[in-house]
């Protein structure tokens, strides 16, 4: 009988696969994000990346009711990428592009 993999696992294992695959590391990444416009998860957001060089990018939507957030960083390799992620799975409201 097996253990199955925890949520996401396999989405987490096949996603290394592919930045281990697509790019050299360490090396720059662009993650992308859409937030409410009055949701406090943009300054959450923002502060997962304080203590790194990350250049921020934001674009509010034509009614003004959401944001893009863009943010370039340079990581040092994918599972660095996918701690973020993790990280902003826990925030409700965000979605990741």
């Amino acid at each position: 009988m097996s253990i199955p993999s925890p949520p996401f696992e396999d989405f987490y294992s096949s996603l290394k696969e592919k930045l281990q695959q697509s790019q050299s590391w360490p090396g720059l990444y662009l993650f992308k994000f859409i937030v409410k416009t009055n949701s406090s998860n943009l300054t959450n957001l923002k502060s997962l990346f304080e203590h790194k060089n990350a250049l921020f990018s934001e674009k509010k939507s034509s009614k003004n009711a959401f944001i893009s957030l863009s943010v370039r960083i340079t990581m040092k390799d994918p599972e660095e990428v996918i701690s973020i992620y993790k990280k902003v799975s826990l925030l409700k409201g965000v979605i990741v592009l």
